[in-house]
């Protein structure tokens, strides 16, 4: 009987003890968060990063301000040797597209996207030919014929140099045996603002960098180039809906592409730091205003963060080293 008295307080003792030790407590951040774009204001994806940025904050999904800052110098490198050089500080990001593999292979910059560490990819994004609205081109078909006949090459806009734009318009020029004159800006933003001013002929933004002046009646879209038609039947502008805009390839130009739209932190944090992110941009893709933000901006919804993510990232750098390569773009 005593022995089995000395267990019961033994076991009562402990118990006590281990109620008085609290569990660790989860990393959270302690200081502001950065999240960096490499592109300037106007573009997709300071627009994503805006976006992000308010669900987080009206939803009090943590308890640090978070601050966008636009980096675009050298095509985004700028940005991204900014998240390179800050190895092991949790409290930024950087939220990128196809660039992380495209600006390392164009430039031979001492950078690749497994420098940092993969948060999560948010959704994947298309790209449309735009024209302005008083163009005479109805389908892409008219815009590739005037471009054969034209004495000098027709000017398309689009962001950086060897970058995706760069990459879709070098894929018209090989499909349509035409020679095109590329002219970079520093976003989308800028290419519209051309475009909506008919100093360029043509751009191939995406459809958040085109939208403002869709719907001012500046610029109007003649394709997408996308395997599929965009999913989202509610109108836009001109009666239109984006599902209502044809392929591309319907059109008798075959050209096709897509590109992430991702977030990353540096490189050198912890896995609970790592958890952090993930888990909040996880609740940011479940909010039903992101959803209305991909639906308004036809973004494809496509969140994957773990390997799932870092699978994709693999898949996508192969793709892009071949298409870089067949563009000439690689650096000698």
């Amino acid at each position: 009987m005593k022995q089995h008295w000395l267990a019961v307080s033994a076991l009562l003792t402990a118990s006590a003890l281990l109620a008085g030790v609290a569990p660790a407590a989860a990393w959270e951040p302690t200081k502001a968060i950065e999240i960096v774009v490499p592109f300037s204001a106007g573009g997709a994806s300071d627009q994503m990063a805006r976006t992000i940025q308010g669900i987080i904050q009206k939803n009090q999904l943590t308890t640090q301000p978070i601050i966008v800052v636009n980096k675009p110098a050298a095509g985004g490198a700028e940005g991204m040797l900014d998240i390179q050089k800050s190895a092991g500080d949790p409290h930024k990001l950087i939220t990128t597209s196809s660039g992380i593999f495209m600006t390392p292979m164009a430039t031979k910059l001492p950078l690749n996207w497994q420098d940092y560490t993969p948060v999560a990819m948010m959704a994947q994004d298309s790209f449309l030919l735009w024209v302005n609205a008083k163009s005479p081109y109805k389908t892409a078909a008219d815009f590739m014929a005037a471009a054969k006949a034209a004495p000098e090459p027709l000017k398309i806009g689009g962001t950086s140099s060897k970058r995706e734009d760069n990459l879709l318009v070098f894929g018209m020029e090989k499909t349509g045996g035409v020679k095109f004159a590329y002219i970079p800006y520093t976003s989308g933003g800028q290419a519209s603002t051309q475009l909506s001013g008919n100093h360029v002929d043509a751009n191939t933004n995406n459809p958040a960098e085109d939208l403002a002046n869709w719907r001012g009646g500046a610029t109007r879209p003649l394709c997408v180039f996308a395997e599929q038609k965009m999913a989202y039947s509610e109108k836009v502008a001109d009666g239109l809906s984006w599902a209502d805009i044809p392929t591309c390839a319907s059109q008798g130009l075959n050209v096709s592409y897509q590109m992430l739209r991702g977030m990353f932190m540096p490189g050198k944090v912890t896995k609970e730091q790592q958890a952090f992110y993930v888990e909040l941009f996880k609740k940011v893709s479940q909010n039903a205003e992101w959803k209305e933000y991909l639906a308004r901006n036809a973004l494809v919804p496509d969140y994957r963060d773990g390997d799932a993510f870092v699978q994709f990232l693999k898949l996508d750098e192969g793709k892009h080293a071949k298409l870089m390569s067949d563009a000439g773009f690689m650096a000698k």
